[in-house]
């Protein structure tokens, strides 16, 4: 099975940067994107940015030209770095993916067949 583990959450100042990761680990051989989602307080969850195998990139509207979206084959790491932030941005942060294999056809799993289980972003104001 795979295991997806979030890390690198915490409480900032808006404008400050923070880097979240996520270590995955496993049967990964046929995993195929990735992507960071997120979940505010009393709102549904969002995509936040996802990542091809070949590396082509895709952020959400209210993230572009902040967030950066990157992989680490060698350490099957998958980063979010997040700049400037905001307080709008405060919510629970997971990692997802989807598998090759693995027939995903519950709409609130967004197609993702793993998920990790979450870091906590505090942007104050």
């Amino acid at each position: 099975q795979v295991q997806l583990v979030e890390s690198g959450g915490g409480l900032v100042q808006a404008g400050g940067s923070l880097r979240l990761s996520c270590v995955v680990s496993g049967s990964i051989a046929s995993l195929n994107a990735m992507a960071w989602y997120r979940q505010a307080p009393g709102m549904e969850r969002e995509l936040v940015a996802q990542i091809s195998v070949g590396g082509r990139t895709h952020f959400t509207d209210s993230v572009k030209g902040r967030f950066t979206i990157s992989r680490d084959n060698a350490k099957n790491t998958l980063y979010l770095q997040m700049n400037s932030l905001k307080p709008e941005d405060t919510a629970m942060y997971y990692c997802a993916a989807s598998d090759l294999l693995s027939t995903v056809t519950q709409e609130e799993l967004h197609g993702m067949a793993y998920w990790g289980k979450g870091t906590l972003v505090t942007v104050s104001s």
